[in-house]
C-alpha cells in the first residue's frame, strides 16, 4: 500500500498556492508586430555600438519610476519594459521596439521628459557582439508587467557581456547608480516644461 505523502508545512503550502499567481503577474500583455513589418522598420544609425540606460525620475520624490535601454547595434532598438509610449513608425514585439530613427527617438524622450519628470541617459560604448547579445536577450525578456521594468532591465544587462556584475534590482535608481560606475559611461540629463499629463503626444506623433 503506497505511503501517504507528508503534508507540507503551512508556509510551503501558501508558497505553492501563491507562486503561480506571482509568476503570472510578472508577465505583461503580449504585443507582437509581424516579422515583415519589423524588418521594414529596422533602422541602423551607422554609429559605433552602444547601450544607453534610460531612467525616468520623478522631480517631486526624486525616485526612479521607469527604466529602459536604447541598444544601438546592427540596428537601434528600445527595450521599454511595461512602457506606455508608442509610435506608429515603431513596431513592437513584447516591449522591444524597432524603427528607432532620430525622429522616433526624440519623440520617445520628449514623451518622458516633462515638468514632473526628468530623464537620465547613461551611455556606454560596447562591442558589436555585446550589442547583439543585448538585443537577443531583450527579444525574449518581455512582455513585462507594470512595476517590473527594473527587474527586466537588470536581467537583460546581466546576460550581456561586460555587464554580468550589474545588480538584480526592482529599483531604477539603484540600477542607474551601478551603471554609472562602469568605466567609460557618459551621462546626459534631459528636462522639459511639458505638461505632466502629456499623453497627447502619443496621438499626434510626428512621422519618422
Amino acid at each position: 500500500m503506497p505511503r501517504a505523502r507528508p503534508a507540507l508545512p503551512p508556509p510551503l503550502r501558501l508558497l505553492v498556492l501563491v507562486l503561480p499567481l506571482v509568476l503570472a503577474a510578472c508577465a505583461g500583455k503580449p504585443v507582437w508586430a509581424p516579422e515583415d513589418v519589423v524588418a521594414r522598420a529596422a533602422h541602423a544609425t551607422g554609429q559605433a555600438p552602444s547601450i544607453t540606460l534610460v531612467t525616468v525620475i520623478n522631480n517631486d520624490t526624486n525616485e526612479g519610476e521607469h527604466s529602459a535601454l536604447i541598444i544601438d547595434g546592427s540596428q537601434r532598438v528600445i527595450f521599454d519594459p511595461a512602457g506606455s509610449w508608442y509610435h506608429p513608425a515603431a513596431p513592437e514585439q513584447n516591449d522591444l521596439v524597432f524603427g528607432i530613427s532620430d525622429a522616433v527617438l526624440a519623440h520617445y524622450l520628449d514623451y518622458h521628459a516633462r515638468l514632473s519628470h526628468r530623464v537620465e541617459l547613461q551611455r556606454i560604448a560596447v562591442s558589436p557582439a555585446a550589442a547583439a547579445a543585448a538585443i537577443a536577450e531583450a527579444r525574449v525578456a518581455g512582455p513585462v508587467a507594470r512595476s517590473f521594468c527594473g527587474q527586466a532591465i537588470s536581467r537583460v544587462l546581466r546576460a550581456t557581456p561586460g555587464f554580468e556584475r550589474m545588480p538584480m534590482s526592482l529599483w531604477p535608481r539603484r540600477i542607474a547608480a551601478a551603471f554609472g560606475r562602469l568605466p567609460g559611461v557618459t551621462t546626459e540629463l534631459l528636462t522639459d516644461d511639458d505638461d505632466p499629463f502629456n499623453r497627447g503626444l502619443l496621438e499626434g506623433a510626428p512621422p519618422a
